[in-house]
């Protein structure tokens, strides 16, 4: 009798844990993203705009399909999302509505850069200050919801801001001559100061309304896209030095950046994530993570499937995982799942600064 007894009690104490593990509270209260097509969940869905990818091959490993994500599954921030405990991805602000928005709002546009004119001869996008502007109307909203304003800033204190802008600054924008002239104005670090200058001006505004949790992602290796590869690299592997020592000054900058907010703002913890590093050892050591091909796009157009992104019911490469890059420009989701994992816990030192996302959401 007491044999069973102690059985029925262990069956009822794994249960219980069950059911906490499944209604458990996320370790913050929500998240909020600002960035560009690395994180874009469907903003750019209904606006006009070439940077699209709401259709498949886009989302093919993605249980919603083609949300426009600009990945065959998850994104970098879909993988935070899951570690901080949420249970169901941050909706996108062009979909966001009512209560759901007290669980955080992804506001990321494909294209978008840190200066307005960037990406422009894509089409419509919402840049890094349009997001900004996007997100003080939903502080609005959730001040409603709340019911004052004292209550909502203490709310939104406890939450998580990713940023992760920059990259098409420098990819449609400083290295595209034949629409822009900011690399015949500005040296690589002028252009890296200007960048960091208006940046800064952004994340004070999102201080002054609410922030005080910021994860500040860097740049990643674009000299290693297969969309940098297949025009300028001789051999289509090696990475192309000079648009990747100008992403490494930006990181630098921003990396500055973290310890300067960090030194006059003591009631907000500002982090930096070695995006950059990361995309390093994968491509250092491929076959540690699982990796096959780093210097192709799974599917897209011409050499290194890196000419065009993916194209409308293109057949894509079936062996996804294997793949470090999904299309000419974004990673897949097993490269944004080890991105993702060593910005919310870091392996190396390097990896985040001063310290990872996991101990940011316990302070």
């Amino acid at each position: 009798m007491g044999s069973r007894v102690g059985k029925w009690l262990a069956l009822c104490l794994v249960a219980a844990v069950a059911v906490a593990a499944v209604t458990a509270e996320p370790q913050v209260p929500c998240y909020f993203i600002f960035g560009d097509s690395l994180v874009d969940n469907g903003n750019n869905n209904n606006i006009q705009s070439l940077a699209r990818a709401n259709y498949l091959p886009y989302g093919i490993d993605f249980p919603d399909g083609p949300t426009g994500r600009f990945s065959n599954g998850k994104t970098t921030v879909d993988v935070i999302a899951e570690l901080l405990g949420f249970d169901d991805y941050i909706p996108p602000y062009a979909t966001a509505r009512g209560q759901q928005i007290l669980r955080g709002v992804n506001y990321a546009s494909a294209a978008a850069g840190i200066r307005e004119e960037t990406g422009q001869q894509l089409g419509a996008r919402i840049d890094f200050t349009g997001q900004v502007n996007n997100y003080k109307n939903t502080v609005s909203q959730i001040v409603d919801i709340i019911g004052d304003e004292d209550s909502a800033a203490n709310y939104l204190s406890k939450c998580i801001y990713s940023i992760g802008v920059g990259s098409n600054d420098y990819l449609n924008n400083y290295f595209m001559p034949q629409y822009y002239t900011t690399s015949r104005q500005y040296s690589t670090e002028q252009y890296a100061d200007v960048l960091i200058r208006q940046y800064t001006d952004q994340l004070r505004v999102l201080y002054n309304f609410g922030a005080r949790k910021f994860v500040l992602l860097g740049v990643g290796q674009i000299g290693c896209s297969p969309n940098a590869l297949a025009q300028n690299s001789p051999d289509g592997r090696t990475c192309v030095a000079r648009i990747n020592n100008a992403n490494q000054i930006f990181n630098s900058r921003l990396r500055g950046l973290v310890d300067e907010f960090n030194g006059n703002t003591p009631d907000a913890r500002f982090i930096y994530i070695d995006a950059y590093g990361v995309f390093q050892d994968l491509i250092n050591n491929p076959s540690a993570f699982g990796f096959r091909v780093t210097n192709a796009g799974c599917c897209g157009v011409g050499r290194n499937n890196g000419q065009i992104t993916c194209l409308p019911m293109q057949p894509s490469c079936q062996n996804r995982d294997e793949y470090l890059f999904w299309d000419a420009f974004h990673p897949t989701e097993a490269a944004n799942t080890v991105v993702g994992r060593r910005a919310y816990r870091a392996e190396k030192a390097s990896d985040a600064h001063p310290f990872d996302i996991s101990r940011l959401a316990q302070l």
